[in-house]
This record gives C-alpha cells, sequence and structure tokens, in this order.
C-alpha cells in the first residue's frame, strides 16, 4: 500500500527485500545492526500487530518507521493507544523532509486508532535529531521519568546510556 508520494518520496509498506537494504545501510553508518530486527516488525506486520513502513527517496530506500496499534510496552502499554516504534532515516538521506513524512503517515495511521499517539526516544547525543524532531511536532514527556529495559528506572538506580534508557514523550492527536 502507498501512503504518501511525491517526485522524490514514496511512503509504502515495508517488503522483505527492504530488511536486507537498510541493515546494510545502518552497518555502512557504523551502526550495530542486524537485519533480526527488521525481520520482527515484518512477522509483526504479518501477525496484524503493527503497520511498517519504508520510505524510498528517488527510487532508493531511504527511512522506516513502525506503528503498533495497541502497544503493549512502556510508559503508555495495555492502555489501547498506538506506538510509533523503530523510527529512522538513513544518514545519506537526511535533511530532505522524509522523517517529516514517515511521522506524518505514522501519524495518521495512529489516529485512526486513538487521539493519542506514544513514543520512547533514546536519551544519548545519537537521537539528537530524533528528540528535536519530537519536540517540535508537539510530543511531551508522560511524567513517568526515564525508563531502562521496558521499566521505570528508579532515581539512583544504575543504567547504561544506551538503547534501552529511554524517555516516553506522547502526542494529542485529535
Amino acid at each position: 500500500m502507498v501512503y504518501y508520494q511525491d517526485e522524490n518520496v514514496l511512503i509504502r509498506d515495508l517488503e522483505p527485500s527492504d530488511a536486507r537494504i537498510i541493515t546494510e545501510e545502518e552497518i555502512a553508518q557504523g551502526w550495530h545492526q542486524s537485519i533480526e530486527k527488521y525481520e520482527a516488525r515484518l512477522r509483526d506486520r504479518d501477525a496484524g500487530k503493527c503497520v511498517s513502513l519504508v520510505a524510498e527517496y528517488r527510487g532508493g530506500v531511504a527511512g522506516y518507521i513502525n506503528v503498533y496499534p495497541d502497544a503493549k510496552y512502556g510508559a503508555f502499554g495495555n492502555r489501547g493507544l498506538p506506538e510509533i516504534v523503530d523510527f529512522g532515516v538513513l544518514e545519506k538521506y537526511r535533511n530532505r523532509g522524509i522523517g517529516t513524512k514517515l511521522m506524518d503517515a505514522a501519524e495518521k495511521i495512529a489516529a485512526g486508532y486513538a487521539d493519542t499517539v506514544y513514543l520512547g526516544v533514546g536519551l544519548h547525543s545519537g537521537y539528537g535529531s530524533a528528540q528535536r524532531m519530537y519536540v517540535k511536532r508537539g510530543y511531551i514527556p508522560d511524567g513517568s521519568g526515564v525508563w531502562y529495559g521496558d521499566r521505570p528506572c528508579e532515581p539512583y538506580a544504575p543504567c547504561e546510556n544506551g538503547d534501552e534508557l529511554v524517555l516516553y514523550l506522547s502526542k494529542k492527536l485529535k
């Protein structure tokens, strides 16, 4: 299915061949990545648990995003709210509006399920551009503090500033 299309950008359903391309591109960027993450998204999509999108820029796979309509994890898990999960734009395609278009498509999908959407964003500097984007789009912290490994991180508890250390944000859609 096509969710958005203009002269440069196409947003469509994630396909199995995209998983390899995204994985190889992220490894080339120096990220610690494996294809299993994208294969798991495809399995979830096929099971009806999520909508997985990919963006192409002038025919090249450029980014991805997933919407879990009834998310089970995080600060808003098991409340019947959609979660945006695993959003990224490959470095060589950044600053072309692709991330904005992916987020627009994801929020439109989420709005079909609830009036609020949420997401978790990492806290290290690698997430800096995403943090800024979410604030500009109207996402606000949920107030539960920092989460580590799928649960709130207790004050002064040890944690590692990696991908498992996140802050949950939400946005009213309607």
